[in-house]
């Protein structure tokens, strides 16, 4: 019997039915013929590839499986995605190469292969999810466009901002923390602002791209309100996918990496403060974490968004006002080729009331600073 014919009866036996019977099936077929191992390879470097041509980006593939599935499969899709680049000769994005770049590094998946049934039961797990997924939007196809210029060499200016959100993700201090997010919000601004300009004198240089981040369970609407509360600051749009658990950011290339930065900082902060104050209400107490945690970060990131609406109406000078709009246009027509179609969705489980009022005072203590004038 050929390898090939091994691995088609294995996969007819497992990855077209949802039951446990036909993985036991499968996996007892590849486990009694180690010459199938190479030719088992190849399709998972095939059906990465496919999920390449379907939209997906590598990032997006570990962040799934690492939702759907275990460790092991986390390890065993890494390995997939290094070999199968080591074969894609299609010209890639900076930031492709970049999520290439930061892949965890699979130990699980390179794992001593002592118990052959064991782990054709786990790539056969991972080979039914990938052969499942669902076309997604092409971001990659806008880096292509522009000669693989989504993502230019980070700016000293955007060092910096890291930098001072790192400070403000690690101090115990409160008041240094919002002085360190107020500093780097101001610097986001000028930024933006920057990079506007410098667009305007050379306008076929640069068109919006998209990027898809992580919107992680639990309490992931809350989530995706401050995200989405981020990116219209930033002079971007974002659309939620909750099924997939990520949302896509349209915006300039400048921009995305703010909103990504801001993102994760605030994301951190509220953390951050949400276990402090859960543990002053558990001391008097309090055992309703859950209700407690939803408020908080529901409130946390209506206020945020206040907040960052309020900054982001702040007066700039007359000679920027007519980049921002034509920016804006361009980003609110590319959302539209990419989601035609969108609705629009409600926070549920927002029921605590001490919850919310210690969220909103975290979100208060964020203090985003408005849009510095230019001189």
């Amino acid at each position: 019997m050929s390898t090939s014919s091994t691995v088609d009866r294995a996969f007819r036996a497992a990855l077209y039915d949802t039951g446990d019977e036909g993985l036991d099936t499968g996996a007892s077929l590849l486990a009694a013929d180690p010459a199938a191992d190479a030719e088992l390879d190849r399709r998972g470097r095939e059906f990465v590839a496919t999920a390449w041509r379907r939209g997906w980006q590598p990032a997006d593939l570990v962040r799934l499986v690492r939702r759907e599935l275990e460790e092991v499969h986390v390890g065993l899709v890494v390995a997939l995605i290094r070999a199968q680049a080591r074969h894609d000769d299609r010209p890639r994005s900076a930031r492709w190469a970049a999520q290439l770049a930061q892949l965890p590094d699979g130990k699980a998946g390179r794992a001593e292969r002592g118990d052959r049934f064991s782990h054709a039961i786990a790539v056969l797990e991972l080979y039914r999810l990938l052969l499942r997924l669902p076309p997604l939007e092409p971001l990659e196809e806008t880096a292509a466009a522009q000669g693989r210029g989504d993502r230019h060499p980070e700016s000293r200016m955007l060092g910096r901002i890291r930098a001072l959100l790192a400070k403000a993700e690690a101090t115990g201090f409160p008041e240094e923390a919002e002085a360190l997010s107020a500093k780097a919000q101001e610097l986001m601004a000028r930024h933006s602002v920057d990079e506007a300009l410098l667009a305007a004198r050379a306008p076929a240089a640069q068109t919006p791209t998209a990027c898809r981040i992580g919107v992680e369970p639990p309490y992931e609407q809350a989530k995706a309100v401050l995200l989405d509360a981020v990116a219209g600051a930033n002079h971007c749009r974002a659309v939620w996918n909750e099924a997939l658990g990520f949302s896509t950011v349209v915006g300039f290339a400048s921009d995305l990496e703010a909103v990504e930065l801001l993102y994760t900082s605030l994301l951190v902060q509220a953390t951050t403060a949400m276990t402090r104050a859960e543990a002053v209400q558990r001391a008097g107490g309090r055992k309703r974490t859950k209700t407690f945690r939803q408020s908080f970060l529901a409130a946390y990131a209506h206020r945020v968004g206040t907040r960052l609406a309020r900054a982001a109406e702040t007066q700039v000078t007359d000679d920027l006002l007519p980049v921002l709009a034509s920016r804006e246009v361009a980003v609110t027509e590319r959302l539209e080729r990419l989601f035609p179609e969108t609705t629009t969705t409600r926070l549920r489980g927002v029921s605590d009331a001490a919850g919310w009022q210690e969220g909103a005072r975290a979100a208060d203590a964020a203090q985003v600073e408005p849009r510095p004038q230019l001189p």
